[in-house]
């Protein structure tokens, strides 16, 4: 009896520490997510067809609150749980580098871009001269998925990662990871949305090629914003992750699966996935040295002179100016093309973007670190 009692006890213990560990916008969106999906289910509600995203419905009745209310409703069980699961590690990797405020701005403007690629490619097809097909002007998607999908690109896109692994089961080139989990999607799963799938790939593209930087502000926006009375209260959680990089406690949320080489959706083996939303907490920097995308994850900014990042570099004073003093093994980099360009595709000054990197010795996610701290 005690036995089952202890571990019983210690389940609820870990999921406690597993959900803690979620930074605030990504268990926000999971918690929003599956109190829809229980309401409906509760009530009976099963009329999805009237909050999709449903082309025709945009366009002849004008109905663009199915741009967002189509993300936040899903059509099963399953299928709500696949997509929460997805989203824990890489919402969770993207807002600890973004910023709480920021990630829900991006993932407004992804649901946006997302839904006027859908009414684009759906209307072309349904109208071109050669071979109508309007099926998908009546095509019903609804769910997170598409939104994944530009997360995945992005955050691929961020990791620096030559290669991913599919399952577990055999790797891919990072570039075309997002294609090949769609095909996988599309063979192996019914009543999936190809062309939500795909816009999302498409608008996660946008993105890190910079073609969204007109639309994307400055981080003294976020900051104005996080000032605010309104989001005070939000502020002032631990969960709560500052565009700056950090929280009112000096503290970043942890989530990490144990022994898995990438946080991605479908990275590793298929049944460390699936089981992920296993607690599990990490208590020492040594399980996380080689496999980690983003080192700075599990550990605190700006506090502790005695740790280091899992990489083995010291952490980063918040109060470190750009043009500080760097470390003379960091002077003699010179920054690729390629790195400097990704962040200055994120709205980073180019000259700040290359003193980072020298700094982060080309580390591209600590120098995101290092600029986000210079606000």
């Amino acid at each position: 009896m005690r036995s089952n009692i202890v571990s019983e006890a210690g389940l609820q213990t870990r999921l406690g520490q597993w959900w803690e560990g979620i930074p605030f916008l990504t268990s926000a969106v999971v918690g929003v997510c599956a109190t829809i999906y229980v309401v409906c289910l509760l009530a009976g509600y099963d009329s999805y067809y009237e909050v999709c995203f449903l082309p025709s419905a945009v366009i002849s009745k004008f109905q663009v609150y199915r741009i967002f209310t189509a993300v936040l409703f899903h059509g099963s069980l399953l299928h709500v749980l696949f997509n929460m699961m997805a989203l824990v590690p890489l919402g969770s990797e993207l807002e600890r580098i973004m910023g709480s405020v920021r990630l829900l701005y991006i993932i407004i403007l992804l649901a946006t871009t997302n839904a006027l690629l859908h009414l684009l490619i759906a209307l072309l097809v349904a109208y071109n001269p050669i071979h109508p097909f309007e099926y998908l002007m009546n095509e019903c998607a609804i769910g997170f998925s598409g939104i994944l999908f530009s997360m995945i690109v992005i955050e691929t896109s961020l990791s620096g990662q030559q290669y991913r692994s599919v399952f577990g089961l055999f790797n891919v080139p990072a570039k075309w990871y997002a294609w090949i989990l769609l095909v996988v999607f599309q063979l192996v799963m019914s009543n999936v949305s190809l062309l939500g799938h795909l816009c999302g790939i498409l608008s996660g593209f946008a993105y890190s090629y910079g073609l969204f930087n007109f639309l994307i502000p400055g981080p003294s926006f976020y900051s104005k914003i996080e000032a605010s009375s309104l989001l005070s209260s939000c502020v002032g959680r631990r969960k709560f992750i500052l565009c700056t990089g950090g929280n009112p406690s000096a503290s970043i949320p942890t989530y990490s699966s144990q022994d898995t080489t990438s946080s991605g959706l479908l990275s590793g083996s298929l049944w460390r996935n699936l089981s992920s939303w296993i607690p599990r907490r990490e208590t020492s920097p040594q399980g996380t040295q080689d496999g980690q995308m983003f080192p700075g994850r599990g550990r605190t900014l700006g506090s502790g002179a005695g740790q280091q990042l899992s990489n083995g570099r010291r952490p980063i004073n918040n109060t470190v100016a750009v043009g500080a003093e760097i470390p003379v093994h960091h002077q003699d980099y010179v920054a690729s093309e390629e790195a400097i360009q990704k962040l200055v595709s994120m709205g980073f000054d180019r000259t700040q973007v290359e003193v980072a990197l020298a700094a982060a010795d080309g580390d591209i996610n600590v120098a995101v670190e290092i600029l986000s701290q210079q606000g």
